[in-house]
């Protein structure tokens, strides 16, 4: 081998060895590759399940893995002993979860168009049924992220109608927020804020309590990391926020996954490893202390 090749090789390895350090150990879903993982600080897989099409995902304080995949949702160990889980109808899809301070996981199901609450024994608590979308909208495109709230309330992303519905405690519709795109993931902030990714709006906007835009994230605010679907996001308690930047559609490989941006619009991080993901969708990092039963990560 000569000298000229040998330089290019240690070059690429260490340009690579740099770019999939992640700062942070995180939690995440790639859709596209059909998993759901756990990430260490230096960009190396821990742990790693192989599921279809998973959209949400949670570690708990007692170290479980809790994530939905397109027929369910299902609680693992770290040694991957499934310890509960909840199997949807036949012909509905599950693209969101949230594990709840009464012991109860929610999930929301595309095709029955409801939000049902599952026991630790995998009976339905309570259920609440949502608008259902007009024909136009598919199965697929029904709903995407749901959050409860502190409140009791329900958020809910209506992917197909380019919306965001709040919801009360039985289900009365509360509110409807029109978003610049097919909504993916909305986040309830403190003083009554709501973050909205707005998919393939190449989009993110902040509203305050009365609805007003606040802060707003654009398609090419961030210099050669356009937006392409924003999906799934965790507010930090410094103030940043970390982005999923979905890269389906036509864009695999082409820049980063995700990464953390300050309120000026400054990125701090980003992760970049397409050899082992392809569409980070959902994140959570996993040195952000808080129970998230409780509402203490906003995510």
């Amino acid at each position: 081998m000569n000298s000229t090749l040998l330089s290019f090789l240690v070059a690429a390895c260490t340009s690579f060895v740099i770019s999939v350090r992640a700062a942070h150990p995180f939690l995440c879903c790639d859709v596209g590759a059909g998993k759901v993982c756990v990430v260490s600080a230096e960009g190396k897989i821990e742990w790693e399940y192989s599921c279809t099409h998973p959209q949400d995902c949670w570690r708990l304080a007692n170290g479980n893995y809790l994530f939905c995949y397109a027929t369910g949702a299902r609680e693992m160990t770290p040694d991957k002993a499934t310890v509960w889980e909840y199997v949807a109808p036949p012909k509905t899809e599950v693209h969101s979860c949230q594990p709840l301070a009464n012991g109860r996981v929610m999930v929301v199901e595309c095709g029955t168009s409801r939000i049902v609450e599952v026991d630790r024994s995998g009976r339905i608590a309570k259920e609440i049924k949502l608008p259902t979308p007009p024909p136009s909208v598919s199965v697929h495109d029904q709903f995407r992220g749901a959050r409860k709230t502190k409140n009791g309330h329900y958020l809910v992303c209506f992917k197909g109608q380019h919306k965001v519905v709040e919801l009360d405690r039985k289900g009365k519709v509360l509110r409807e927020i029109q978003t610049p795109g097919d909504a993916h993931e909305v986040l309830q902030l403190p003083k009554g804020h709501l973050l909205i990714a707005c998919g393939d709006g190449h989009k993110v906007i902040e509203l305050d309590a009365a609805e007003k835009v606040v802060w707003e994230l654009n398609e090419n605010d961030l210099p050669g990391n356009p937006l392409r679907l924003m999906a799934g996001c965790q507010r930090l308690p410094n103030g940043n926020t970390v982005f999923c930047n979905y890269l389906g559609h036509g864009h695999l490989g082409q820049q980063p996954q995700f990464f953390e941006l300050t309120p000026d619009k400054k990125i701090v991080w980003q992760f970049e490893d397409h050899v082992h993901f392809q569409t980070i969708n959902q994140i959570q990092l996993l040195d952000v202390p808080g129970d998230v039963t409780k509402g203490e990560i906003h995510r």
